[in-house]
Order: C-alpha cells, then structure tokens, then sequence
C-alpha cells in the first residue's frame, strides 16, 4: 500500500486497515464517523483510489434513481455488460457476484460502498440484497472485502453494525473516525503554508472543530480572525448555511435533531434529560432516546455521567463546535457583511463564548491533559458535575476521577496572557470546591487543576489554591 504521504495521523485506522487487507478470509468492514470529518478521504489514499468496485449512494433519491446509479456505476467498471439497470436489488447484488468472479485471484477484491445509509431507500430491498451478497457469497470465500461507509450513525449502528437480522454479527470490523485533535490541525495547517501561533490556531479550532473539510478551507496567509470572517461573515462565505446540509442529510426527522442541539446551544453546562424534555417540548420516551443516541454517535453532543453513575443525572452537553457557533453567531445573527467577526472581538459576548468553548476544547484532549499532569497511566472517569451544599450551589465541567484516591476538579480560561486569581476569583474556587465536598461527600483528595492557554500568575492566591498547572501548549502533545 501507499505510504499515506498525504494523510494526517490516522495512525491506528491505517494500521487496521493493514491488517484487514492482510487478513487471510473476507471481511465486511464498517466505516462511520461525523459527516466532513474524512472518512471517504482516508478509505481513498489507504487503496490510492483503486477498488474492484466503488460506488456512493445519492442524496434523497428513490430506489430506482439508486439502482440506476448502481448500473452506470457497474457499467464503467465491469467487461461485463448488462442492457437494463436491475430491477431490485438482489438482482444487482448478483450482478456485482458476477463481476467480482470475473476478476484476477490471489488478492482480495475490494468492494466500497461510500454512504451506504443512502441506498436504503423506503421500500426497498437494499438490506436484503446486501445479506444476500455477503452471506450466500462473500462470506464463503477468502478474498473480498467489503467495506460499508456512511456518515449516518444511526443507520450504521442499528441496521448494520447492531442489526438482528441476517447481518447480525457479520460485520466482522469496525471503524469510527474521529475528527482531528489540536496536533493533527496543526500539522494540517503547517502543510497548507500556515504560520498561525497555537493561540490562534486554538481559537481556529473554537469554530472549526478537527474536521478536515473544514480546515481545508483555511487560508494559511489569513490570520485566525480574517479566516472566521471570510468562512462565516463575507457575502460569499463558505460555510454559512453548511447547517442545514449538515442535519437534513443526515436525519430523516431533522427537525427533532436540530431541536435538541438548539436547546442544548442555550445551556453552555449541558442539561439533563429532563431539562432537554421540558425545553424541546419533545416527549420522555423511545424517540428522544434515538435522538440523543444518535446525535451523540455521530458526534454533535456528548454525554457526561454524574459521580453517582445514574442516568437521570447524565449531561448532555453540545460539544460540535460548528453547531455552537451556528446558533451563537450566524442563527437570526445581526452581525452580518464586512467586518462583522472583528468588531465582535471586544464584545462581552464573544469573550463568554471563548471562556466556554475553551472548556470544551479542554474536555476534548482528556488524553492531553492527563499526559501533561502525569496520571496517563492512572485509570479515572471523566464526570461533569452540579449540585448544591449550605444554600448555595455550583456547577463543575470536568473531573477527572482517579482510581489513586485523588479527583482533579478543573477549572479552564482562556487569555492573551497569564491567568491571574484575584481575592474574587480566589473565593469563588474556595466556594466551588467546600460545595463539590460537601455535596458529593467525597473522601478523596480534591486537586484543583488550572487549565490556561499560557499559565497562572504567582500569587498568594494561585499557591493557596492551586496544585496542578495544565497550558495551552500541554493540548497539542
């Protein structure tokens, strides 16, 4: 294979990709992930675009236009030549047999179905024909691998990862591709000729995420803040309605996915089940399970559990950066036209974003930070949490909750330069932490651990408080 010159990390997918092509049977791989985040990308350089057949679904088409795609697509590809396109699918799957046994032998034959969640139209026999070709055929010999790619998580998981039919533990790998963290998007930014300090290419990340098709977007002779403008803010800007492509091709029911993460936009904390019930005005049950569950697979929310591990105390927490922005800054927004983000920059507004976001940021490189306080071999659960003690209450993002006795409650901001705990803020975190030992009835060590973009003041205050420094610097590692 390739040595992959052109893909950013990926190190561990590449190296089962390896293996399943070295693999000495067939396989049947699944290959999910956030749409944009580069799934199609990286399946294309590790097989240098080369597959024994390739085809990508249509976006909100019928079963005939899909079949009718299939043909063309098997036409071009195939010395075998068929007058009409099929009239189901199970025809089709037995015409891409008939194909496949037309090839060389003594390799395996790839086969790559990119958004396969798109030819399982209403109706259709598209899941049968694909049991069919894989459990009568494929299964039975040693050299195909079929590899299933789609960006909706919920079809990817109950129909074919977890499907209790006859593709019921077929899939025999899988695949979930992550978007970048800090030191891939800058390595990314560096090969695109970009210059931009971590600061900036944090604040980058604060709007972008790790998506690559995103990113690729980049200017590298802009700074961060002409970059946010021109992508969001120009007449002409590149992903200013990229939210309705985003969840309309990816939910069916779109209209309750974009309710929840609005409702989630308005609680930078994250909120309960209960409190997404009383805010969506969509009903406890079975659909707002799907709902949640699938937003969270496909990578637009996350879920934080309590220290007491019950679910009613679960936060849900909208963690894609592109949606939060959206309905920040670009969602029945005034700010509009040349100019817009820079003139926002001093705005009370925009810096309680950056504080917030910077927190989710934080709550991203978990591995990062836990390297940088030394515990990376310490096992912990991450937990968000709130609760009350003494009349007063408070809210804690992230604990990091350590089998060695010791929790570092976190606290994260984002600054031009060193963080200083005034008297104020010094109480605060004093209040924060007598209420989280009071409340949790914790008998472990509590460590407060400071998360800076580049470190703390020395002050009376800071040496009093603080056992832990993480910086900006510890998230690109």
């Amino acid at each position: 294979m390739t040595k992959l010159l052109d893909v950013i990390g990926r190190e561990k997918e590449i190296k089962l990709l390896q293996s399943i092509v070295e693999s000495p049977k067939s396989e049947f791989l699944a290959v999910y992930g956030r749409r944009r985040v580069g799934k199609t990308y990286l399946l294309r350089e590790f097989f240098e675009y080369r597959f024994d057949f390739q085809i990508s679904g249509l976006a909100n088409a019928g079963t005939t236009q899909q079949l009718f795609n299939f043909h063309t697509a098997l036409a071009r590809q195939s010395s075998l030549r068929f007058e009409a396109q099929p009239e189901n699918w199970l025809l089709a799957f037995q015409r891409l047999m008939d194909h496949l046994e037309t090839l060389e032998t003594g390799k395996k034959k790839v086969v790559f179905f990119d958004e396969m969640p798109w030819f399982d139209t209403k109706g259709s026999d598209f899941v049968m024909g694909l049991e069919h070709f894989w459990n009568s055929w494929a299964s039975n010999r040693k050299d195909v691998l079929l590899i299933a790619c789609g960006s909706a998580a919920s079809w990817m998981m109950n129909v074919l990862i977890s499907h209790p039919g006859g593709l019921h533990n077929r899939i025999t790998q899988k695949m979930k591709i992550e978007p970048f963290c800090l030191k891939e998007v800058e390595s990314m930014l560096a090969r695109k000729g970009g210059v931009l300090d971590r600061y900036q290419i944090v604040q980058l990340y604060m709007v972008l995420g790790g998506i690559p098709y995103y990113l690729e977007a980049v200017k590298p002779e802009l700074s961060a803040t002409q970059n946010i403008q021109a992508l969001f803010f120009d007449k002409a800007a590149f992903l200013k309605n990229e939210f309705f492509n985003l969840y309309r091709s990816l939910f069916k029911r779109h209209e309750l996915y974009e309710k929840v993460v609005e409702v989630l936009s308005t609680r930078t904390y994250g909120l309960r089940r209960s409190e997404i019930v009383k805010l969506s005005g969509i009903s406890s049950g079975g659909t707002l399970s799907k709902v949640l569950a699938d937003l969270e697979e496909s990578g637009f929310i996350a879920s934080y559990i309590s220290l007491d591990e019950k679910n009613k105390n679960t936060v849900y927490r909208l963690s894609d950066y592109y949606t939060s922005f959206y309905f920040r800054f670009i969602k029945d927004s005034p700010y509009r036209g040349e100019g817009a983000w820079v003139n926002l920059l001093d705005n009370p507004a925009h810096r309680a974003w950056e504080g917030f976001t910077f927190e989710q940021v934080c709550l991203d490189h978990i591995p990062q930070i836990k390297k940088a306080l030394g515990i990376q071999g310490v096992l912990s659960k991450e937990a968000a949490w709130k609760g009350g003690a003494d009349g007063q209450s408070a809210q804690i993002d992230l604990l990091i909750d350590r089998r060695d006795q010791v929790i570092n409650l976190c606290e994260a901001k984002f600054s031009l330069g060193k963080f200083a705990i005034d008297k104020s803020y010094a109480e605060k975190l004093r209040n924060k932490i007598h209420i989280f030992k009071t409340a949790g009835k914790t008998k472990k060590a509590v460590f407060l651990t400071m998360i800076t973009t580049y470190g703390i003041e020395k002050n009376p205050h800071a040496a009093a408080l603080v056992q832990n420094e993480v910086v900006m610097d510890d998230l690109f590692a």
